[in-house]
């Protein structure tokens, strides 16, 4: 905190005041320095008054932004209204500027249905697209990423705009920030990143956060232009921000601006302010931005304490009426939570053609993205290797040629900024495919996938119209880090459909599907299938219903319920053994189609539920759970599982083929047959 201390001393030499705050009105007309008091004295009237809420227990939670107003209004003040912004907790002034209705912040906090979330969420974890805002989630870093993607959209449609992406001096040791940096820098996209440097992360002071002299320094490192400036003066911010803007929305290029300043009450009420030491505290109030900037209004003769008065009264006033507005609000219901994890989804009936070609597994998904980027001229693909090299299974080769390096996108080692950049692009209302270049990677992008894409439309109602490609599965002796079975890691995410294709026809159709919804997808394809494999698929564009399962082969002896290369291992034992088995390939694991399996239970009598994944908690348990709930009464033999050992999948072939369910699957059959 000394370096905090010595830059505010340098910064009050200047002032002919003897304020400690160093106003410069520069060019700026009384009009806007009062407007800028304004906008800054508004939220901070609000959250008196939500403190008082607090206390009275009509809020459960408040983080406070005192002390820290200038940053949110001047940051907000110095964009053109249809820029997005990313505002954190403490930037109350940035919806407040944005003329967002007081009554509905108020049903917000209050968890009411005319809420941004209909009660779903918290505080300040909504967007409102209207009002060109987007708030964070409480896991530090992702609104960084999403920043770009908004950005890349602006980019790419040669618009002079620029997004704006606020995070605290904690939030830039997450690895988010990091990856949204870097990610900003290579493909010089215009955002703003400002960080909010007041001195704790909570109660962890700077000293233990990180050790540079300034975290402004750190935008070298990324060959980015950066600044440190002091963000409690309101003139400062909204000047620096204003002509940072203006540069870069005529040079698209990121800027890291470091906002010096205090917060005045704890993280959040709860946690209170013991570990800041007094003389710390009295420091930073003396330098409040709404007192002092009122007090140079005052000096410089642009506002008398008459006026002063009369506008806090206006703004009492205001902010009274739109609490009693809200009094009438409602308690959030029950009847919409389950439609409301997806988008309502029209896929157009798109029948296959009958003109068909003979094609491999993997020429079949390339296809389909072919006539998916020739059907949607904003979808973008994005992924570590796909431009110039094609892709490490070589899917997009020749695709930068076809559509470009605006639409065909090699990313940095960047995946959950990449997954975020994807995101921050359908929220301007572009489609995205992201490929993971191996399944097992997602691990590094978990974070967004889980709790940015599968919520944010059950959140706030915002869209996620993303496809995350996953080249997964074991058999070709690749190890424990390049041949996991992972779709039941998101199998339990509410929020995400998830598609395993088996056939070369599916894989096209159902990739098409996938990118025409605009929801959050997982697509599965097996490696192991890429090139084994080949069928008939229709030429032209053409779809696959959504959680419709396909009758692979009709038989009464015993239903085999399973997906990916479990169909293949299915249809090769039943024919060498000469099983009259019904294989049901789910192909959609979200959402399965109940239907068809109840009616091949009711069949049958007996299942075995088969899948590559390791049975402990995959999603055979799910299905076996399912058909005991629901089936019981036709079942003539225990559910039966078959599926991988419970370990990593090893790399020599003589245990990966050991691993593996096929090793277990005549087995299996043999003893369900016989019970």
């Amino acid at each position: 905190m000394i370096l905090v201390a010595e830059l505010q001393a340098d910064m009050s030499e200047s002032t002919s005041l003897s304020l400690p705050i160093a106003f410069e009105r520069k060019r700026y007309s009384d009009k806007l320095l009062i407007d800028l008091y304004r906008k800054m004295l508004l939220p901070r009237m609000i959250e008196e008054k939500m403190l008082i809420y607090l206390r009275q227990g009509k809020i459960s939670k408040w983080f406070s932004g005192i002390g820290q107003e200038a940053i949110a209004v001047g940051c907000t003040s110095a964009l053109a209204t249809d820029e997005m912004i990313f505002p954190m907790h403490r930037n109350l002034g940035v919806f407040t500027t944005r003329n967002i209705p007081l009554s509905k912040l108020y049903a917000q906090w209050q968890g009411k249905l005319e809420g941004f979330t209909n009660g779903r969420d918290r505080s300040f974890h909504f967007g409102s697209l209207e009002h060109h805002v987007v708030g964070m989630i409480s896991h530090l870093g992702p609104q960084l990423s999403l920043a770009d993607g908004v950005a890349m959209a602006y980019k790419n449609r040669k618009q002079s705009k620029v997004t704006l992406a606020f995070t605290g001096e904690g939030g830039t040791s997450e690895g988010e920030f990091h990856e949204a940096l870097n990610v900003a820098a290579v493909w010089q996209l215009p955002v703003i990143f400002v960080i909010e440097n007041n001195g704790y992360g909570l109660s962890t002071p700077v000293s233990q956060q990180f050790r540079c002299e300034q975290l402004a320094d750190r935008g070298a490192g990324y060959g980015m232009r950066s600044m440190t400036i002091d963000g409690n003066n309101v003139i400062e911010v909204y000047d620096t921000v204003s002509k940072v803007a203006e540069e870069i929305r005529r040079n698209p290029e990121p800027v890291l601006i470091e906002c010096m300043t205090f917060r005045q009450r704890g993280h959040e009420e709860a946690s209170g302010t013991k570990y800041v030491p007094q003389d710390l505290m009295d420091y930073w109030i003396e330098r409040d931005p709404v007192i002092n900037f009122e007090k140079y209004l005052i000096a410089e003769d642009v506002l008398s304490e008459d006026d002063i008065l009369d506008m806090r009264q206006g703004i009492k006033s205001e902010i009274n009426a739109e609490l009693a507005q809200s009094d009438n609000f409602t308690a959030p219901s029950h009847g919409l939570e389950i439609s409301d994890v997806f988008k309502p989804q029209s896929l157009q009936d798109r029948a296959p053609s009958n003109s068909t070609e003979t094609k491999r597994f993997i020429d079949a998904i390339s296809e389909g993205l072919d006539e998916a980027m020739r059907a949607y001229p904003d979808l973008v693909l994005m992924g570590q290797d796909i431009a110039d090299y094609g892709g490490v299974f070589k899917i997009t080769n020749g695709f930068l040629d076809r559509y470009g390096a605006d639409r065909v996108r090699n990313t940095p080692l960047c995946e959950s900024a990449i997954i975020g950049a994807a995101l921050g692009y359908s929220l301007e209302g572009g489609k995205s495919m992201v490929e993971m270049q191996f399944a097992d990677f997602v691990t590094c992008g978990f974070n967004q996938i889980v709790n940015n894409l599968a919520k944010i439309h059950y959140r706030w109602g915002a869209t996620a119209d993303v496809v995350v490609r996953m080249p997964t599965g074991g058999g070709m002796g690749a190890g424990p880090f390049h041949s996991q079975s992972n779709e039941a890691w998101f199998f339990h995410v509410a929020g995400l459909r998830i598609a395993y294709p088996s056939t070369p026809a599916d894989a096209k159709g159902m990739l098409l599907s996938c990118i025409e919804d605009p929801n959050p997808h997982m697509y599965f394809e097996h490696k192991g299938l890429y090139r084994s494999i080949e069928g008939e698929v229709p030429q032209g564009y053409s779809n696959v219903p959504l959680g419709k399962a396909r009758v692979v082969r009709e038989g009464n002896s015993c239903s085999i319920i399973t997906y990916g290369m479990g169909v293949q291992w299915a249809e090769q034992i039943s024919e060498e053994q000469d099983i009259d088995a019904d294989i049901i390939d789910l192909r959609w694991l979200s959402p399965i189609d109940w239907e068809a399996v109840r009616e091949s239970v009711q069949k049958t009598n007996r299942v075995l539920v088969l899948h590559e994944d390791n049975l402990t908690g995959g999603i055979g348990a799910e299905i076996s759970a399912w058909i005991s709930q629901h089936c019981f009464e036709y079942l003539d033999a225990p559910v039966l599982r078959c599926a991988s050992l419970d370990t990593p999948i090893p790399f020599s072939p003589i245990l990966e083929q050991d691993f593996l369910a096929k090793a277990r699957l005549a087995d299996s059959l043999e003893q369900l047959l016989a019970y």
